[in-house]
């Protein structure tokens, strides 16, 4: 029932916030418009390294417009339904105003989530997605019901992933009060690195994206089996178990922020 409860307020929010974004609809329209072009921007790159060269590695242009479409979506609906944590956390321990939400009767994450959303991305899903289905096409992909389901985990896992790595510059900043840039290299230079296959990248970047922030797990080995062409010779069934690592760190991140609320002093703003 809690969380029923939690849900139904985090949608009230997220409506809340749509229409607030929605009262300026001319600032609304030229901000989405802004991000479709710097999107754009990053999907001609792909097509530029499709056009200059036929295969990368093993990989076709279609699979890499696939991998491209995949870390799109995944990480921008991230970004649209969790801009509390990717963007509002810091300036809220900066200016004081995370006091106010330590006197309310709610856990500070779940009021966090609340406190933000992006809809300006819709414009990036809908570049990702056109990805995806170019790539598949590309790709010659035959859809199958286990296909489709290790997409939508890959998805899912992906996104708890990298809101797990955002918590990362929350946990910091409740202790240095300022972001720390340096979480910015895992968190969306992992999104560059990661819209191309990880087995291109040496092996100190293999173990950073499989290990550290394994990207690789939750998002390539899918891709790679949707494909048709397995990482690491795995089974088939390490596809559906691989990508729960987006959940674990996710899990232990959460822990580690709700343990850091614990050391959090005022700024006195």
């Amino acid at each position: 029932m809690n969380i029923l409860n939690t849900f139904h307020l985090y949608v009230r929010s997220m409506g809340m916030l749509l229409k607030s974004h929605l009262q300026y609809p001319a600032s609304f329209i030229m901000q989405t418009l802004a991000q479709l072009v710097m999107e754009g921007g990053e999907m001609l790159a792909v097509i530029l390294v499709v056009d200059r060269f036929e295969t990368l590695m093993h990989w076709t242009g279609g699979n890499l417009f696939f991998f491209f479409g995949l870390m799109s979506v995944s990480f921008y609906i991230t970004e649209f339904f969790g801009r509390g944590v990717t963007g509002n956390f810091p300036s809220m321990v900066r200016t004081g105003q995370l006091d106010t939400l330590l006197l309310r009767p709610r856990a500070v994450l779940t009021q966090v989530l609340c406190s933000g959303t992006d809809p300006r991305r819709i414009t990036c899903i809908a570049v990702g997605v056109a990805a995806l289905i170019v790539g598949s096409n590309m790709s010659d992909v035959t859809w199958s019901v286990p296909k489709v389901l290790a997409l939508v985990e890959s998805i899912l896992m992906s996104g708890m992933l990298i809101l797990g790595l955002f918590l990362i510059e929350g946990i910091f900043c409740i202790h240095s009060v300022k972001s720390v840039e340096l979480v910015n290299a895992i968190t969306y230079g992992g999104r560059s690195a990661c819209q191309y296959p990880i087995d291109i990248y040496p092996r100190p970047l293999k173990i950073l994206f499989t290990v550290v922030a394994p990207f690789a797990l939750t998002m390539h080995v899918p891709a790679a089996y949707i494909l048709g062409k397995p990482l690491y010779g795995w089974p088939v069934w390490t596809v559906f178990v691989t990508p729960l690592s987006g959940a674990v760190v996710f899990t232990v991140m959460t822990l580690l922020f709700n343990r850091g609320i614990k050391f959090y002093r005022s700024t006195g703003s």
